[in-house]
């Protein structure tokens, strides 16, 4: 063989006992790695055993710990518990013996009582036998019962009286009719015809318009945050319904509807509606309401020509643009009655400024909320004497739907000034329930009375018209009926202005041409 052929084997040869031979180093190697590498992860599981061990020990005592700790607990607040219900059964004993020893003192008295109306009793059944056989021998004596003797003093007195009654009638009638009538006709038509205003009509709700649908849910808010944040502050109740485009404002107190319906727009026309700006708002038209009660107040007493009126009457004053009456602004009507009364008072020559006064303020009491107890009279003389006004205006105030009979010519003037203002055409007005109710009432009344044919209500309620029978009731009697009536209708019925009672006696012959 040539030398380079043995060469070239002899390398061959070398590389491959050098491979064999890395392979069996690096097989030594792996298997000492492997060997250390267990014996490393025998230890580490030896350690971990150990340290679960040990938290496993730690947790156990901790809960054990905790468990004893509640259970301490719970036995305290236990016998805490038994101590209470302890304390409340003694009570409850105590409680139920008092109430057993008052049951027992209540019934011994009821004994008592009851014993003592058995006496009385007895008593009484001893003196009616008495009486009924005084009675029965009176009764032989005279000739005539009890029954028949008191109808006959009956009869014969009513006769009597109201023979008297109604000649007395005539002749008052007669001696003041005249001159009163023609004097009284022309100082109220004198005063209606210089005098004559305005009347606002306002309900219990108001409404609001807004700019689209959907800034109802914008109002009513997340929620119901908004709408509930609105109805707290104001008092005032929202209705949001199928109304296209229009919010209802609801409740009594006009001036609370008056902030929330200011306080709402302005919300509307700022965009901004969130509690905040709803406080803020409120807050704001709390003071515009306010400066315009003011101002109205204000108004009224220089429209009126009134000087020296405390400030806080005039502030009450001014709340009166926001309260009506039957539909007449009370506001109005007090100015208005405040210049009917001046300009009666000038025709008779008494003091015009007093009266007008006395005329303006008469329904002060209307100003207070309806938490003040009291009717609107009683409210309004505390209000005048409390804020130093005269006797004059005090009694006329008093006096002006008749609590106390009026006796001065001012409490007189404002009474009938009050009367034309709420009764003239069109200054007031009623639902048709009411008003229908009230005409019936009127009829009932009528007919209520013997010898009564018919009765109509006419003039709008103002007049009764009631037909008597003539064979029952005579031209003396009407007189009596007529003023019965009225006192009837005054006690019964309410209504503004003053209704006339008009009975109607005929007498009709019936013949036949044959």
């Amino acid at each position: 063989m040539p030398p380079i052929l043995y060469a070239v084997i002899g390398v061959v040869v070398g590389v491959a006992l050098g491979f064999f031979v890395g392979f069996l180093i690096r097989k030594k190697i792996g298997e000492a790695k492997i060997g250390s590498a267990e014996a490393e992860a025998k230890k580490i599981v030896e350690e971990a055993k150990k340290n679960a061990e040990s938290s496993k020990k730690e947790a156990l005592i901790e809960a054990k710990e905790t468990i004893m700790a509640q259970r301490n607990e719970l036995e305290r607040e236990i016998k805490e518990r038994r101590k209470e219900m302890s304390r409340l059964e003694n009570r409850v004993a105590q409680k139920e013996e008092t109430i057993d020893k008052k049951t027992e003192a209540l019934e011994r008295k009821n004994e008592i009582l009851d014993k003592k109306i058995k006496e009385n009793e007895e008593i009484r059944e001893q003196h009616n036998e008495v009486l009924r056989l005084q009675l029965k021998r009176l009764e032989e004596i005279s000739g005539i019962t009890v029954e028949k003797a008191k109808e006959e003093l009956f009869e014969r007195v009513e006769s009597e009286t109201k023979h008297e009654l109604a000649q007395r009638l005539d002749e008052l009638e007669a001696q003041f009719k005249e001159e009163a009538d023609e004097k009284s006709k022309n100082i109220i038509s004198l005063a209606i015809q210089r005098y004559a205003s305005d009347h606002v009509s306002e309900s219990t709700v108001s409404s609001v318009a807004l700019p689209s649908e959907e800034m109802k849910g914008r109002i009513i808010g997340r929620e119901g945050r908004n709408i509930q944040k609105i109805e707290t502050l104001t008092g005032v109740e929202l209705i949001i319904d199928d109304t296209p485009e229009t919010i209802t404002l609801s409740g009594f107190d006009p001036v609370r509807r008056e902030v929330a319906r200011i306080a709402l727009e302005r919300l509307i026309s700022d965009g901004r509606i969130h509690p905040a700006r709803i406080e803020e708002m409120v807050e704001k038209a709390q003071k515009e309401v306010e400066a315009s009660v003011k101002q109205a107040g204000e108004r009224a007493t220089f429209e009126v020509g009134i000087h020296g009126i405390n400030p806080e009457l005039v502030r009450l004053l001014g709340r009166l643009k926001y309260r009506t009456s039957y539909g007449q602004n009370v506001l109005k009507h007090s100015i208005e009655v405040a210049f009917i009364a001046g300009i009666m008072a000038d025709e008779l020559g008494v003091d015009a400024n007093l009266a007008k006064r006395a005329g303006l303020l008469h329904d002060i009491g209307k100003a207070f909320p309806h938490d003040v107890e009291g009717s609107h009279v009683e409210i309004g003389v505390n209000a005048a004497k409390k804020y130093k006004e005269s006797r004059e205006v005090v009694h006329a105030i008093e006096a002006h739907h008749n609590d106390v009979e009026p006796k001065t010519i001012i409490a007189v003037l404002v009474q009938a000034a009050d009367a034309i203002s709420a009764a003239r055409p069109g200054a007031r007005r009623e639902d048709m329930e009411n008003y229908i109710k009230r005409l019936e009432k009127l009829e009932e009344i009528a007919k209520g009375f013997s010898g009564i044919d018919k009765a109509f209500a006419i003039q709008a309620g103002r007049e009764i018209r009631v037909m008597v029978k003539p064979e029952e009731v005579n031209d003396a009697g009407m007189k009596v009926i007529a003023r019965e009536m009225a006192a009837k209708i005054q006690a019964e019925v309410k209504y503004p202005g003053q209704i006339k009672i008009n009975l109607i006696r005929e007498s009709r012959a019936v013949d036949y041409a044959k």
